[in-house]
């Protein structure tokens, strides 16, 4: 159970950030910037439920949860609180299969409602659409930054799998929400 009983502690004054193994990092380190941008998506997520129907908001409740896992994941590099392929344990709070195989069972069951796409979408149609959409484009970002580290120490591969999903989850969830009537690109169509 985490208990915050002070918001501020100091000891990021110096440009450092701790993580659960005790250890801290530069604010601009890597694992930071995948972290923030974690909590960015969180935090989209949070305001794009405020536009959206209840079922759809208890689904992006769920994946706020689930974005805290993650960030709790990316909080605890590889270490002596593991196993050494990143399963969680009791002193580990780790992404499981489970979570992605969630996205994928939520990705197609919005999927089978829509019609098929002839072609690219233009992000909005609703207000709670367009939130989706800009959530999607935050999770892009979340991705990019936690292949970079991936690219220089070890990631958990379901942490991988889970926001690669996650994007993809958006956009369908984003056309659901606009029942399928999304703006379509016209390609060129102000050139004339």
């Amino acid at each position: 159970m985490v208990k915050l009983n002070k918001i501020y502690t100091r000891t990021g004054d110096d440009g450092s950030t701790g993580l659960v193994d005790g250890s801290r990092r530069p604010k601009y380190d890597a694992r930071m910037v995948a972290i923030g941008e974690v909590d960015e998506l969180n935090s989209m997520l949070g305001f794009a439920a405020l536009a959206v129907a209840p079922a759809i908001h208890a689904e992006l409740v769920r994946t706020q949860n689930d974005l805290f896992d993650l960030g709790a994941d990316l909080a605890t590099p590889l270490g002596a609180f593991d196993t050494p392929d990143f399963g969680p344990t009791d002193m580990v709070l780790r992404i499981v299969p489970g979570q992605v195989d969630w996205l994928e069972r939520a990705i197609d069951r919005h999927n089978d409602a829509l019609p098929p796409l002839t072609s690219f979408i233009l992000p909005g149609g609703s207000e709670a659409a367009a939130r989706v959409h800009l959530a999607r484009a935050i999770a892009r970002r979340a991705e990019r930054a936690i292949v970079a580290l991936a690219a220089a120490e070890p990631v958990n591969p379901a942490a991988l799998g889970y926001v690669n999903r996650l994007s993809d989850y958006l956009f369908v969830l984003a056309r659901a929400i606009n029942a399928g009537a999304d703006p379509l690109w016209v390609p060129g169509a102000s050139r004339a």
